[in-house]
């Protein structure tokens, strides 16, 4: 369990920052008529934010280089 957190700890770290960010776009700017497909509920767009933090998060993970010679 310790390799997998060790592996993966930025793209676990950016689906907590993406919750926390997708929920408070939710309470703080949300969606009035309540029509709107991501804001409209606290679900919908904490797991949207939990996507897109995973997704920014892992761009930064270094990749391993091979060297096929």
């Amino acid at each position: 369990m310790s390799e997998f957190i060790k592996k993966h700890q930025l793209g676990i770290l950016g689906i907590f920052v993406g919750g926390i960010l997708g929920y408070a776009y939710y309470h703080f700017i949300g969606c009035n008529t309540g029509t709107c497909a991501i804001t409209s509920k606290p679900v919908n767009s904490s797991a949207y934010g939990m996507f897109m933090g995973y997704l920014v998060f892992s761009m930064f993970k270094k990749s391993k280089k091979t060297d096929h010679a």
